[in-house]
């Protein structure tokens, strides 16, 4: 420890004695890479799930980040979230990260998915953002993330978590999730939820779908360019459907909104 503090004080002095890059930097797990697959939607769409690079984050990053200000289905968090992870991701701040992505037609994206390995045995989910509503996109995404773990990573057991009534209606009940309460996620140290192995192939015939590999045409049409979503998530026209997504039955959020709007039209 003293040798460390030593070295430290060297390079904050201007003596590049230790590369401080490389101690800030995680060592990442070697784990087997996810294996792009695709699948056809129910609009005839044909739609490929791939893992993308750090160096495709820049690309991605300016089609979540408008989410922060929808206050719908509490897309405002989740978007916060990703945008803080992918960030974390491409600069090298967050251990074992993943990051998958849904693109249809000639790049569009569809959808974000991430989590992180966690042990030989455990994997982490982080989050599910479908940023084209519809054709179960976001349940597309989420099981190919859970089919990551279990499949291809080998691990037992996937902890889950969710932000929204849809989410917990889509993860939790839809997979009968079992409860790990003991255990906190890291997503807000909130009691989690688990993906078994054993409920995964329970599940397994009607949730994953798609198929290997992706025919090479399409994957380098994919892989060319990642377009932006065509129909995204956007706010309520009428506010009161987010503020009952925030329990908040006096409605005050809306009433200031339309105090803000009123506001603007005047001036």
């Amino acid at each position: 420890m003293f040798c460390f503090i030593i070295k430290v004080e060297q390079l904050i002095g201007g003596k590049m004695a230790v590369d401080l890059e490389k101690i800030l930097r995680p060592v990442d797990t070697p784990v087997p890479p996810f294996p792009a697959k695709y699948m056809t939607l129910a609009s005839g769409d044909e739609m490929v799930i791939r893992q993308v690079d750090r160096d495709e984050i820049p690309d991605i990053l300016p089609f979540i980040e408008p989410l922060v200000h929808v206050e719908r289905d509490f897309y405002n968090i989740v978007a916060a979230r990703v945008v803080a992870e992918l960030l974390a991701y491409h600069m090298y701040r967050v251990q074992d990260e993943y990051v998958l992505i849904a693109q249809i037609g000639d790049g569009e994206i569809a959808a974000v998915v991430n989590g992180r390995y966690v042990s030989e045995d455990v994997g982490m989910s982080y989050h599910t953002l479908a940023l084209r509503r519809g054709l179960r996109i976001g349940a597309h995404a989420f099981a190919a993330k859970m089919e990551y773990h279990i499949d291809i990573v080998k691990q037992k057991e996937v902890l889950v978590v969710a932000e929204s009534p849809i989410g917990f209606r889509r993860w939790m009940i839809e997979y009968n999730l079992e409860k790990r309460f003991h255990i906190q996620h890291e997503l807000g140290g909130v009691p989690s939820w688990s993906l078994t192995k054993e409920l995964f192939d329970k599940t397994r015939d009607s949730l994953i779908v798609g198929r290997r590999p992706v025919p090479k045409e399409l994957l380098d049409k994919v892989k060319a360019k990642i377009l932006p979503p065509s129909d995204p998530p956007t706010p309520p026209e009428d506010l009161l459907a987010a503020t009952r997504s925030l329990y908040d039955t006096s409605a005050t959020a809306l009433i200031g909104m339309r105090q803000k709007l009123g506001e603007k039209e005047n001036a």
